[in-house]
Formats: C-alpha cells, sequence, structure tokens
C-alpha cells in the first residue's frame, strides 16, 4: 500500500533487509490490517494506521513466538544403497545349498556333524564350528524360516549400510555371538541354523538407524523408534527357533533363546559403531564388492576346514 492511503501512519517494524518488511506486510495483509513499507537511512519500515497499530504490535509479536517455536524440519532420507537384493540372493543361495549338498550325500555323510556348533568341541579349539553351524538346518519349515527372515533383515539393512558392509558385519556378528555362546556356555550344547545371524542382521538394522537418528532433533519416540521395534520384533520373532539336543538324545526343537539375544546383542554394537563417523569412513573405503567377498571368508574356509578334519 502507497504511503498516501496510510493517514496517520506508525512504526510497527524495522529491518536493514527488504524481505523481512515484506514477509510481515503479507502477513498483517492475510489478518485484514492495511501496511506500507517505507525506506530511510537504515533500511526498511513497516507502518500502519495509528488505530491498528495496537492489533499490528500483537499480531507481529505472534507471528515472531511462532517463528521461534517452529518445529524442526524432519531429517532428510537415509541415503539408500543399490544392490541390496544381491546379498540376500547369496544369502539364500548359501544356506539352501548347503543343504541341498548335504541332504543329497554331495558332501561328506558326516558334515552335519562336523559342522555343528558343539560347545565343547569350539572350547577345544574347533573354531570354524561358530559359522558352519549358521549354515546348518533340521527340516525344511528351520530353513525357510530362516532363508525368508534372513533375506528381508539383511536386504534392510543392506539399503543402509550397502551390501558388502551389511553382510560383512552380520556375518562376522553371528559368528561371534555363537563362539560366545559357546565357549561361555555349557559343553554340551549343540545348536545349528542361521537364526543368529538373522537377529544379528535385526539388530546392525536397529542400531544403525537410531545411531543415525540422534543427530537430528526429533521427540524421543522418533528418536528410539528403531530401537523399540528391533527390540519388539525379537521378543515377537525370537522366542522360537531349533537346535540339537544333547548327544545321543537325537534331534529335537527347542528354543535357543540365548542364541538369538546375542546375535541381536552383537548386531546392537555392531550397527552402533558403524553409523559413527571414523568407522563410516573407513567402510566406505572399501568397495561393496570386496566387502561382500570377506563376508564369504569365514564360512568358506570353515567348510574347507570341517570337511578336510
Amino acid at each position: 500500500m502507497e504511503l498516501e492511503h496510510i493517514a496517520r501512519a506508525v512504526e510497527v517494524f524495522r529491518s536493514a533487509r527488504l524481505p523481512e518488511c515484506n514477509e510481515r506486510a503479507f502477513m498483517l495483509y492475510a489478518v485484514g490490517i492495511a501496511s506500507a513499507i517505507a525506506r530511510d537511512s537504515t533500511g526498511c519500515v513497516l507502518l500502519v494506521e495509528i488505530s491498528d497499530a495496537p492489533a499490528a504490535l500483537e499480531h507481529l509479536r505472534q507471528y515472531e513466538i511462532e517463528r521461534l517455536n517452529k518445529p524442526p524440519p524432519p531429517p532428510p532420507p537415509p541415503k539408500l544403497h543399490p544392490y541390496a537384493w544381491a546379498g540376500s540372493l547369496i544369502y539364500a543361495l548359501v544356506v539352501t545349498g548347503v543343504a541341498f549338498a548335504i541332504s543329497n550325500g554331495l558332501w561328506r555323510l558326516d558334515a552335519f556333524d562336523v559342522g555343528e556348533l558343539d560347545a565343547g568341541l569350539v572350547q577345544k579349539g574347533q573354531w570354524w564350528r561358530v559359522w558352519t553351524a549358521l549354515t546348518l538346518h533340521l527340516d525344511g519349515p528351520h530353513l525357510a524360516a530362516n532363508t525368508l527372515a534372513g533375506v528381508w533383515f539383511g536386504y534392510l539393512a543392506s539399503r543402509l549400510l550397502g551390501t558388502g558392509n551389511a553382510w560383512f558385519l552380520v556375518v562376522l556378528g553371528a559368528g561371534l555371538a555363537n563362539w560366545i555362546e559357546a565357549f561361555f556356555g555349557p559343553a554340551t550344547h549343540r545348536s545349528v541354523g542361521a537364526s543368529t545371524a538373522v537377529f544379528t542382521a535385526l539388530g546392525l538394522l536397529s542400531a544403525y538407524s537410531w545411531r543415525t537418528r540422534l543427530a537430528y532433533p526429533q521427540r524421543w519416540a522418533l528418536r528410539w523408534g528403531p530401537l523399540v521395534a528391533g527390540i519388539v520384533l525379537l521378543s515377537w520373532t525370537g522366542t522360537g527357533g531349533q537346535s540339537l539336543e544333547e548327544p545321543g538324545g537325537g534331534a529335537g526343537q527347542t528354543v535357543d533363546v540365548l542364541a538369538h539375544a546375542l546375535g541381536f546383542a552383537v548386531g546392537l554394537l555392531a550397527g552402533a559403531a558403524a553409523a559413527l563417523e571414523p568407522v563410516s569412513r573407513v567402510l566406505n573405503r572399501v568397495p561393496q564388492w570386496l566387502a561382500g567377498l570377506l563376508a564369504l571368508v569365514p564360512v568358506v574356509v570353515g567348510w574347507i576346514r570341517a570337511l578336510s578334519s
């Protein structure tokens, strides 16, 4: 509005920047208060009729409060890595391939016995069992459940960390979890199955998502949501599993909650560490294809060592 249209003008806002005056003039126009902008040696002045001044000042005060209390913008979406499906495909091929080879007698007839997680033998130095046991399953439903869950959680983790990095951390973490259970547990404990790796992938995904959110101003529910979701999934799906009974007792279905919890805990530590800037820089220097090959090394070397024993 031109100055001459305001008979008795009074200043309600001043700024050195014209856009700030324009912004507030538009706000006053939206609430039905006419205004004009004048210039002087210090910048721009927003003027209104003297009768409108109290209402204009109150609206401007409320406007400043709203600007200061504006909710923070949502965090940018995380960078998603391509080819996440490749790692899940290789995982499925490995666990189903081992099952096919053993069930069809393509390996030694005692391949299952030399590859299972036998705590007593692990304590005596047979380290390879902590990885070979991840590829062994008791029956079709056991294999199908771990294959489907591993494919899904591994895919999601691969989208965030990259296929190679995700599976490298999952394989190492699952082997570590198996070793902890075997080395510090009873010597009679025996188990098989990829469920430890499945819950390592879940923990990795949960902690990495949680840790990357800490830099953004959010409500606590959003910030801690990934961890809460991971724990809920662990409680829902981690209370069932299969293991081998003590030697001589035959195969049976039991709940190996400790293996699931250890896998999840190791995954949490790995995911939180991978989200730290120094660790992330190191991981990003390694090509994803190379990290993926390194993830296969413990399993391949483990089976070579098991079948040659």
